[in-house]
């Protein structure tokens, strides 16, 4: 089973990335696919034509109330092979800060999806719903948690996870996996904004009945001289339960 977490930076800069990315999506051939920042409908179309991914659920068919930057940014995305069915829709605002959870199931698996606030002030936040997320998912069927966590490994929240669920990069993955990174050029003017520090912040986390094979990185690199997106993906392969 192969799981990507890919953000997609909308459709800002270059018009050829989004066609880029789908020819990336096409060439990993994963089952399960986390995207953010993806608008609805007509991106997201493109970016799934021809690929397997045949079942799609984006936040813009199940969240009440659509964040007013979804205009512009899009929203997560859930794409899987085979047919997936919404368990869960989790929507908090915690003072200023807002996020939501989206919850698949597929086969005999959850397939959970966070967007988790960006701020660099909702730490604890993000926390609350790293722990939400356990305590919704973690101990029914097999579960995989999977996105743009906005968050360093060594932020509480990550650290929750991964106290619970394996870390598919630390598992398997070599090198320090940065997926926004000053390299980018893309990111490099964000982080210098945010004044922010580079690091590992995508992420596919694996309860520990599946056996993680394989992690890497997707998009470190511009293809076609186009940078496809301001963050890495991350490809992880796993071994199902049973």
């Amino acid at each position: 089973m192969r799981v990507v977490t890919r953000n997609v930076r909308h459709e800002a800069g270059d018009p050829r990335r989004t066609a880029l990315l789908n020819r990336e999506l096409r060439g990993l051939a994963p089952d399960l696919v986390a995207l953010q920042e993806v608008r609805h409908p007509e991106q997201l179309t493109r970016l799934l034509a021809r690929t397997r991914l045949r079942h799609v659920t984006h936040q813009a068919d199940v969240l009440r109330v659509q964040p007013p930057e979804a205009e512009h940014f899009g929203g997560t995305a859930i794409a899987t092979r085979e047919p997936h069915r919404v368990v869960d829709v989790v929507e908090r605002r915690v003072g200023e800060f807002h996020y939501w959870t989206l919850a698949v199931r597929v086969g005999g698996l959850l397939f959970v999806v966070p967007t988790t606030p960006w701020q660099p002030a909702a730490a604890e936040v993000r926390h609350l719903q790293a722990q939400e997320v356990l305590l919704r998912y973690g101990g029914m069927l097999p579960l995989i948690v999977a996105g743009d966590l906005n968050a360093p490994p060594d932020e509480a929240g990550i650290r929750h996870l991964g106290a619970h669920l394996q870390d598919a990069w630390t598992v398997a993955g070599a090198g320090p996996g940065l997926t926004w990174s000053a390299d980018n050029p893309l990111a490099a003017a964000e982080i210098a904004r945010l004044d922010g520090t580079p690091g590992r912040i995508d992420y596919v986390f694996a309860g520990p009945d599946f056996l993680v094979t394989a992690a890497r990185l997707v998009g470190e690199r511009p293809v076609d001289g186009v940078w496809l997106s301001d963050h890495a993906g991350v490809v992880a392969d796993l071994t199902a339960p049973g």
